[in-house]
């Protein structure tokens, strides 16, 4: 598979400023993969859900500032919460997929994750009407060793995806990937538009949210995008997830440290951070962008 195929994508501007990709990964707390170990899949069903309540308080925070995003979507929340996804496409935001029940990419065999994306794809299109081209691998879990994927996204009928992170990272990363939107398999096949970083010292620093956006002072953070957008004369991808925006979620027992840290460090600032962001720079739909979809 070649991995060095760029898109030649137009470059979108809105008074003078590159637009960006404003993206979700719609899932609940206690479905993050560093929690995995500690909270068993069986139990989900019987904890406290956030997710509506969070998403309602997101929608809101866009409408007000004009600001239309990509809402990657888990089909577990999807079949449980129609209302989620019924209110991300009536308020004209692109409805996407990140698999069923958050499974990363890397832990399944070719069958099973075909059976995956095609059932979260086939689900949230049966709920919102419209047709869904778009996915995420949980934890971003599609890199060198499971680059089949991508192949298998393409005959489950994607035409993009985002799950390829080029830095090193101890749960995740392809650090060797392209740094912009590629195909991997020529123009005819899928797109990937890999999280963003910025090059500095001949290394890939993180500039694309997350964990990230809440460890780094804001102003770094938005210096890092705005080089993306003034050196690099490219789009930045965002992503965060609405559990970012709520300091009062439960807090399970049992969790070791490090994920304690990297899961709780400052949500308590993350609504003012993400608000801010809206006013910095310009935003719209991955599709828009980067599909140059209508």
């Amino acid at each position: 598979m070649r991995m060095n195929e760029p898109a030649a994508l137009p470059r979108q501007r809105a008074g003078g400023r590159i637009v960006n990709a404003m993206t979700c990964d719609v899932e609940d707390y206690f479905q993050v993969s560093a929690f995995a170990p500690f909270i068993p899949r069986e139990s989900w069903h019987s904890r406290e859900c956030r997710v509506e309540a969070n998403m309602e308080r997101i929608l809101a925070l866009f409408g007000e500032a004009g600001v239309k995003a990509t809402f990657f979507t888990l089909g577990w929340i999807g079949e449980r919460y129609p209302g989620v996804v019924r209110a991300i496409v009536d308020n004209g935001h692109e409805l996407a997929s990140h698999g069923y029940s958050h499974l990363r990419a890397s832990d399944q065999g070719r069958t099973e994750f075909a059976f995956d994306i095609r059932r979260s794809k086939r689900l949230l299109e049966d709920i919102s009407g419209h047709e869904v081209v778009g996915y995420r691998a949980p934890s971003f879990s599609i890199g060198e060793a499971n680059l089949w994927a991508l192949d298998t996204l393409l005959e489950a009928g994607y035409r993009y995806s985002s799950s390829i992170y080029p830095i090193r990272h101890d749960h995740y990363g392809m650090p060797d990937a392209p740094r912009f939107a590629f195909y991997p398999a020529g123009p005819d096949g899928l797109l990937e538009v890999p999280i963003t970083t910025a090059r500095l010292m001949r290394r890939n620093l993180p500039a694309g949210g997350g964990g990230y956006f809440r460890l780094l002072p804001y102003t770094l953070s938005r210096w890092l995008m705005e080089r993306v957008n003034r050196v690099d004369d490219h789009s930045a991808i965002f992503y965060f997830h609405p559990w970012e925006l709520d300091p009062g979620q439960p807090r399970p027992d049992g969790l070791p440290a490090k994920a304690r840290f990297r899961h709780y460090l400052n949500i308590g600032r993350m609504e003012d951070r993400l608000r801010q962001l809206t006013r910095d720079f310009a935003w719209d739909r991955m599709d828009r962008i980067f599909l140059d979809k209508p």
